[in-house]
């Protein structure tokens, strides 16, 4: 791989004067045809208008971020802070190092724009050069996609100098800005800085007709990915390492159909599906067994789906798999069902383990009664659905996390919210207080919720949820 910077020279042969002369000729001219508008810049407008209105008089600084190294001379994969994505309306990979800056109805897009091809950056610099990363966009042109004032880079200093210590900054999206910001403001104490973050985060609680859609699109291509896995699943059994296969198979649909997945997939066969977060992904898929995938598409404007699906490996569940995944499906039916405008964000929770409470009662694996467990000073259920029933979705798949606690996890329900709802179980195959046929059995079911005026949208139900309707799906996609 070539390097993406170089900080020696030790991989790079020095450039001669007649390369250097050569090197910048007869290129033919840019396109004086500019991009289109991006989908997402009107909806942007008014984000930012919103949030302007939060702050009068205030400079507000939201970085991109910058570039993070992988390893030496390489670098992940970019991809923008997501309050610069909200407020901007720039998707995929844009834009390494750029900065948005608002004060009340001006918005500038600070960024680094692509140099003449007779400068030396155009095929010797590796982070921004034409020749190293393709042609990058003109002031003109930013302008055109993003309907924002457009500005160098380089003239950010100066604009964040003026604006002095009226100036709040996302501190965490790039270390060199926000010390940019501090140095400009003196002695402002910072406590503020969290504040605007917040506010970032609880603007995405309820989405917009484009987020809606774009939330539609990306849980359309997920379906894609699931129903790729289903039909592969006889190969990943039969390559070996089929946590992998089925990881890769994913992963290829998510890169085709959008921009890249929206976290790291879970591919958990049998017993590793009792590790909530198992990304290692290097099992063995084996018939009689279970897999449970937890993955999602993150399309091109990066909003991302949530689903998780547990499916028999072999094609038919076993009568033990299959009484402990009618036990969650039983459970996420009456979340979904708390999935209402005006109920409780903790309604959902509630619902959902008040029925697999019940189902640990009736196996008798509780040292307590269901109502014992359930109260503040039980919680003896939590040893097989440690986590959460739900939370929010959107350009995170942890969406709205900076959000106050009163009106996340304590707050109520909006019409425009999406919400996983994904209960599960847990039983380890260590775990002696289950009875022998049940352990190593993992389920989780996740479906993404769309909270109306009415009942609760299932986004994601074109993939089958009861345990008939999955093993007739499977069959049907594996002949």
């Amino acid at each position: 791989m070539i390097a993406s910077s170089d900080p020696n020279e030790n991989r790079r042969d020095p450039y001669s004067e007649a390369f250097k002369k050569f090197i910048v000729q007869d290129w033919e001219p840019y396109s004086d045809v500019m991009p289109e508008q991006l989908p997402a810049s009107e909806w942007a407008a008014a984000r930012r208008e919103q949030l302007a209105a939060e702050y009068p008089g205030q400079t507000l600084v939201i970085p991109a971020g910058p570039l993070k190294v992988r390893s030496n001379d390489t670098d992940y994969r970019f991809r923008p802070h997501t309050a610069f994505a909200y407020y901007t309306g720039l998707g995929e990979d844009r834009e390494p190092d750029a900065v948005l800056v608002i004060r009340d109805d001006e918005a500038t897009l600070f960024f680094k724009p692509r140099a003449p091809r007779t400068d030396r950056e155009f095929y010797a610099d590796s982070r921004y050069g034409e020749v190293w990363v393709g042609k990058r966009d003109s002031l003109e042109e930013m302008a055109s996609a993003t309907q924002l004032t457009c500005r160098a880079i380089s003239e950010l200093p100066e604009v964040l100098h003026e604006a002095g210590n009226r100036t709040l900054v996302i501190r965490e999206a790039d270390e060199a800005i926000t010390a940019m910001v501090d140095e400009a403001r003196g002695d402002l104490a910072t406590a503020l800085d969290a504040d605007l973050a917040r506010s970032a985060s609880e603007a995405r609680f309820v989405k917009d007709e484009f987020e809606v859609a774009e939330m539609r699109r990306a849980i359309d291509a997920t379906r894609v990915g699931f129903e790729a896995v289903a039909r592969e699943l006889p190969n990943a059994v039969r390559n070996g390492r089929g946590e992998r296969w089925v990881e890769g198979i994913f992963g290829l649909h998510a890169r085709h159909l959008g921009n890249a997945v929206g976290y790291d997939t879970i591919a958990a066969g049998g017993d590793h599906a009792n590790t909530l977060h198992w990304i290692r992904n290097d099992g063995n898929l084996r018939d009689g067994d279970l897999l449970l995938l937890d993955a999602g598409v993150e399309v091109n404007t990066l909003y991302t789906a949530d689903v998780t699906r547990t499916m028999p490996v072999g094609g038919t569940f076993t009568e033990p798999q299959r009484r402990v995944y009618e036990a969650v499906l039983a459970a996420q039916t009456a979340g979904i069902e708390a999935c209402r405008a005006g109920n409780l964000f903790a309604d959902v929770h509630q619902a959902a383990i008040t029925v697999l409470a019940r189902f640990f009662e009736e196996l008798g694996i509780l040292p307590v009664s269901a109502e014992e467990s359930l109260s503040e000073e039980g919680g003896f259920h939590r040893r097989w659905m440690v986590h959460g029933t739900s939370h929010h979705l959107g350009l995170d798949v942890h969406d709205c996390a900076r959000a106050r606690a009163e009106l996340y996890r304590g707050g109520t329900l909006k019409a425009g919210m999406i919400i996983t709802v994904e209960p599960g179980i847990y039983f380890k195959q260590g775990d002696l207080l289950v009875p022998e046929e049940y352990r190593g059995i993992g389920v989780r079911i996740e479906d993404d919720i769309l909270i109306t005026d009415g009942d609760p949208v299932n986004l994601s139900e074109s993939l089958p949820r009861e345990a008939d309707a999955v093993e007739k799906w499977m069959q049907g996609l594996q002949r």
